[in-house]
């Protein structure tokens, strides 16, 4: 814990002002205290096991390095959270991404419900030399001064406070509080489908690895978590489904998981929480960064749950903030280029991402790209292995979509057409 300034009559000097103490917000502060920089990272929440609730509660692999550079891959290991390894289903089969022999073992991020991952790094923040962890304290206001952001206007549980920083952060959610106050508008595209889950005990998975279903343009998954916990989920039409499971979330539900392809057992499995959901969440952006102030996590971009991505970009968005700004911080130096610098490479590393994704929320089909390259990584264990590093967020699309691939997709699916009716099968695009 640091010892901040006494500036004036219940105000305070810090360099940096975190509001939310979630996933990015604990990554940035812990990065940024490690630089000798002097944070407050603010929670609203009074609990300090307190959790989000609505996740896929799935870290991709593009997680793995900022969790080893935070010192939590041992820890997750020791809560026996599973690698979040997957097949995923499609109409040409199962696409099932595996080492190529000899070779390194998958990337691989975890599955860990929020429940045990919030607190945990939470604690890990609190006990950072240089981080002051003040819960209850929600931003009612910014600090402005000859056009920047100065500080934070609080309301805590003893009264309102004024926090003066170098720095306003904002990781406080897709509903940022920060992002508004700035005047920050999001960027939204809509979402065509919906989305609920599920806790479940003893639901065996084949393979015993998360499953995805994409069922054009439904989609479900399950993904095998700590404790023999498993979350199942279903995302669908707002057009086709809406209607039903307004009517009857379970009984809807179910009946569509027990539709699926190989569908697991859940009918025998325990259910062990409630079903938790949302109609309408938009995939918003917004600018991340402004003169004193920067987003980072689902404050500075929201995107489709179906991808199970969104932890994964909080933690990174948080790392690339701390490597820019932290030098600058701690020397004193000015903030402008760095925060420059940190908003540059957010566009660069998610926009495409992001474009993608607000395309395919749409509710649609798959184009004939998508397709192609579908149908070939069922067929093809290299290009399984490709998808597999792209739903992990370790490739850009432009490299999952390169000249090379989509020339070998065609190959394969081209070999697979012409061996199909030697073999007495249908042929299948």
């Amino acid at each position: 814990m640091t010892r901040s300034e006494d500036v004036g009559q219940g105000q305070q000097q810090y360099d940096v002002v975190i509001s939310g103490a979630s996933l990015a917000g604990c990554a940035a502060a812990i990065l940024l205290a490690r630089q000798g920089v002097r944070v407050a990272l603010l929670e609203r929440r009074t609990d300090p096991a307190a959790y989000k609730v609505l996740c896929t509660h799935s870290l991709t692999a593009n997680a793995y390095p900022v969790l080893a550079e935070l010192g939590l891959t041992e820890a997750l290991d020791r809560t026996g959270a599973p690698h979040n390894d997957a097949r995923w289903w499609t109409r040409w089969g199962w696409i099932e991404p595996k080492a190529a022999p000899g070779g390194p073992e998958l990337p691989y991020g975890y599955n860990i419900r929020r429940s045990k991952l919030d607190p945990l790094i939470r604690d890990r923040a609190a006990g950072t030399p240089g981080v002051d962890l003040l819960l209850g304290h929600q931003v009612s206001g910014l600090i402005r001064e000859d056009g920047r952001t100065q500080g934070v206007r609080v309301t805590t549980p003893d009264g309102e406070r004024e926090l003066r920083a170098r720095l306003v952060v904002g990781a406080d959610g897709k509903d940022s509080a920060v992002a508004r106050h700035a005047g920050i508008a999001a960027r939204q595209y809509e979402n065509g489908r919906f989305g609920y889950l599920a806790q479940y005990r003893d639901l065996p998975l084949a393979g015993g690895s998360g499953q995805v279903w994409f069922l054009e343009p439904d989609m479900a998954y399950a993904f095998p978590n700590e404790d023999g916990v498993t979350v199942l989920a279903v995302l669908v039409r707002k057009q086709e489904h809406l209607a039903a499971f307004r009517e009857d979330v379970e009984g809807s539900f179910l009946k569509f998981v027990r539709a699926l392809p190989e569908a697991p057992p859940v009918d025998r499995a325990q259910r062990i929480s409630k079903f938790i959901g949302t109609v309408n969440y938009p995939l918003q952006s917004r600018r991340p960064t402004a003169p004193g102030l920067a987003l980072i996590g689902d404050a500075a971009l929201t995107t489709d749950p179906l991808w199970g991505v969104g932890c994964g970009w909080a933690l990174e968005s948080a790392r690339w903030l701390a490597e820019v700004v932290g030098p600058a911080l701690a020397a004193g130096g000015p903030l402008d280029r760095p925060l420059a610098a940190y908003a540059w490479r957010h566009r660069r590393r998610l926009s495409p991402h992001q474009l993608l994704a607000a395309d395919y929320a749409k509710a649609r089909p798959f184009n004939p790209m998508e397709r192609l390259v579908f149908a070939a990584a069922a067929r093809d264990a290299a290009l399984a292995r490709h998808m597999h590093r792209f739903a992990s967020r370790l490739i850009s699309p432009a490299r999952f979509l390169a000249p090379a691939v989509l020339a070998r997709a065609a190959a394969v699916n081209l070999r697979h057409r012409r061996a199909a009716p030697s073999q007495g099968g249908a042929v299948r695009s």
